[in-house]
Formats: C-alpha cells, sequence, structure tokens
C-alpha cells in the first residue's frame, strides 16, 4: 500500500514489546547507523505510514518516504542499504534472488524464535494480543 508523505526519510517499525527486536533495533542504531527513524509499532502512528497493525505485528516493516512498506528480510535489506560503511553492498545481496529467498526463510526463522535469541524474553514468544498493548496517551 503506497500513501503521500511529507517525510524526508523511511521509517523501520518494529516490536518494541520484544527485547530481542529491541536489542537488534538499538544494536543498529549504534553499529550501521542507518539513515532512518526508527519506532515500535505501538507508538507509531500505522494510519499515516500507510501499514495495518497485523502486519506491524507479523514483521518489521521498512516505510519509504514515498509510502512504499518493505517487510521482514526485505526491510532488514533496506535497513543494510541505509547504513554506513559496506552494509549497503550486503543489504542489496539481499535483495537478489536466491539470496532474497534464503533471507525470507532466514528471517521467518529467526522471528518464530526470537523468544529463545540473546536478548529475547518470554514476552516475545506471546502474540500481540496476549501482551500488554502500550499504546500512546
Amino acid at each position: 500500500m503506497r500513501r503521500r508523505t511529507t517525510r524526508r526519510q523511511p521509517v523501520l517499525v518494529y516490536d518494541g514489546d520484544c527485547a530481542f527486536c529491541t536489542s537488534s533495533v538499538r544494536f543498529a542504531e549504534r553499529r550501521l547507523r542507518p539513515r532512518c527513524e526508527a519506532t515500535p509499532w505501538q507508538f507509531a502512528d500505522l494510519a499515516r505510514l500507510g501499514v495495518d497493525r497485523r502486519r506491524a505485528e507479523h514483521e518489521v516493516l521498512w516505510v519509504t518516504p514515498a509510502g512504499s512498506v518493505y517487510g521482514g528480510a526485505q526491510a532488514v535489506a533496506r535497513l543494510l542499504m541505509s547504513s554506513r560503511g559496506g552494509w549497503p553492498v550486503v543489504g542489496a545481496l539481499l535483495t537478489l534472488p536466491p539470496v532474497r529467498w534464503v533471507a525470507h526463510a532466514a528471517y521467518r526463522l529467526i522471528a518464530r524464535n526470537r523468544h529463545r535469541l540473546p536478548g529475547g524474553t518470554a514476552a516475545c514468544a506471546l502474540p500481540s494480543s496476549a501482551r500488554s498493548s502500550r499504546q500512546p496517551s
């Protein structure tokens, strides 16, 4: 879904209730320094971004200023392509078949098991409907 916007940089939308996701985003901000705004979906104006809540609960999203939305491994690829150093090359490789297919499978495997990974917590394994909802007031 595309939506017109006046944003100047992409937005990375992630699960702020998941410690693994939050730790991963903080690591990327410190080490990769991507050119984007990172925000938990729980605090994002999803309608303004043109993103459905179910999709935001399911995968990390990269929303371009023009309104294009990339999810999962392709969102990670876009994050890497916006980073400094040699990371844009890695990100570009993740967009090419068959690497893209492998990246998708790896992303789904990690997403299903994020509660078992370093930084993960039991809350990461819960469906979003069972977690505490932290909506902005």
